[in-house]
């Protein structure tokens, strides 16, 4: 198991393991949080406790993006559009991550939405 948390620690995650590869996407709210996601089945992972986090929905509303409701930190996104066997934690809360062993995926969000390393 991996932790995860937010600067301040209040929404903490519990990931079934580190991520072999993260993505990095370029759309506008990825590009802005700077996240590298990690993709995990929900049913594997042990989310904070709903009032710690607040939601962020946008756009199309596919999405839910959790933010610390204390720090502010965003820490994962869950599906709203049915695909419920997926999920991406921000994999930059993990601590002692060797990246030098994750492959990073640049996937193109703003445009063509395919992974530009294909």
């Amino acid at each position: 198991m991996i932790q995860v948390t937010c600067h301040c620690g209040a929404a903490a995650l519990t990931a079934p393991s580190a991520p072999v590869e993260v993505t990095e996407c370029n759309c506008s709210i990825c590009r802005r949080l700077g996240a590298r996601w990690a993709y995990y089945n929900p049913l594997e992972v042990t989310l904070p406790a709903p009032a710690t986090t607040q939601v962020y929905v946008w756009g199309d509303r596919m999405l839910a993006f959790h933010r610390c409701k204390a720090c502010g930190v965003t820490t994962h996104w869950q599906s709203l559009d049915g695909a419920r066997d997926r999920m991406a934690i921000n994999a930059r809360l993990m601590d002692d991550l060797d990246w030098g062993g994750i492959r990073i995926r640049q996937f193109d969000g703003a445009d063509t939405w395919k992974y530009l390393d294909e």
